[in-house]
């Protein structure tokens, strides 16, 4: 193991025990910063030699090479914090990124969907399946992730206890190990009770028969033992291909989105999203303000009498 691919795994570490920095966290510095330390290979050096300008020629790299603004802030933002971590381990007796300013982030609005094409999606998961069990599954799956707004992780690692007794509101465990209550709507407890009765029945058949059971609420055949993040991402794809919503609008996080949106748009409270959301800063949730600002603007442009030509 050389020196660099020790440093990284000190620092990963380090980030679990400080942080409970989750996998796909890890996975995420790691290839950030694997990229990096390739870079400095290249002008042979290394991350204990690597000096400020080595830095700077990094990120103009990146730029050069048509990396957007939020790759390369979140790239410096991983080699910030590696060096910040080497120099407080006394791995460094300086920290050459200090004082570096990153290019900043383009702000730009988060893509949502309307009611409507919410609809058709949640219409869809109950006919979309190879049998009645998958078809309950995507159903709860889907009804799940709109009335709650959980990350993707969030919903394919539930445990099977946490839907237990007709929830009224469910116990998501977010980033960091924090725990937040999330209401349930009545269409989600209805999808969430007729999949809990199915994954009982499952787990009594597999004691029955001698076979492992499983804590997941959507437990899989995967290495993880549920239902992967890939694996819900190419289902909610093919859902809105089918439902006749465009694929490329369509993802986890664009349904964690519409939650969002959704509820303000009703008149919801925006530390209250920010509660359901998992935000640590209301400063994140405020974004929603916008794109709802921006419906709005689009509404009056499109239907008021004066605003035509």
């Amino acid at each position: 193991m050389n020196l660099s691919t020790r440093w990284i795994s000190a620092f990963l570490d380090a980030q679990v025990a400080e942080r409970d920095a989750s996998q796909n966290t890890q996975m995420a510095y790691a290839r950030d910063l694997g990229d990096f330390t390739e870079f400095l290979t290249g002008t042979a050096r290394d991350l204990d030699t690597a000096t400020r300008q080595d830095i700077e020629n990094y990120l103009i790299h990146l730029d050069t090479q048509g990396f957007a603004k939020s790759t390369r802030a979140r790239r410096l933002s991983a080699i910030k914090q590696l060096y910040r971590f080497a120099f407080e381990e006394g791995l460094r007796q300086e920290n050459p990124a200090i004082q570096i300013t990153g290019p900043g982030r383009d702000k730009r609005l988060p893509k949502t969907l309307s009611v409507e094409e919410v609809d058709r999606l949640l219409d869809m998961a109950e006919e979309y399946g190879r049998s009645q069990e998958d078809r309950i599954r995507n159903t709860c799956l889907m009804q799940l992730l709109y009335a709650t707004g959980m990350r993707v992780t969030e919903l394919v690692t539930l445990p099977l206890s946490s839907a237990k007794g007709d929830p009224r509101m469910l116990l998501i465990k977010g980033k960091g190990g924090k725990e937040r209550m999330v209401p349930l709507s009545p269409p989600s407890r209805d999808a969430l009770a007729e999949w809990l009765a199915i994954r009982e029945r499952q787990e009594a058949d597999n004691r029955a028969d001698g076979k492992p059971t499983s804590g997941f609420l959507f437990a899989s055949r995967s290495k993880e033992g549920h239902l992967t993040r890939h694996r819900f991402y190419a289902l909610i794809k093919d859902l809105a291909l089918q439902a006749g919503v465009s694929p490329s609008k369509v993802t986890p996080h664009t349904l964690r989105h519409a939650f969002a949106t959704h509820l303000l748009a009703n008149g919801a409270d925006l530390r209250a999203i920010q509660t359901f959301l998992g935000h640590a800063d209301v400063a994140t949730t405020e974004i929603y303000t916008h794109v709802l600002e921006e419906r709005l603007r689009d509404l009056v442009l499109d239907h008021h009498p004066l605003a035509r030509d």
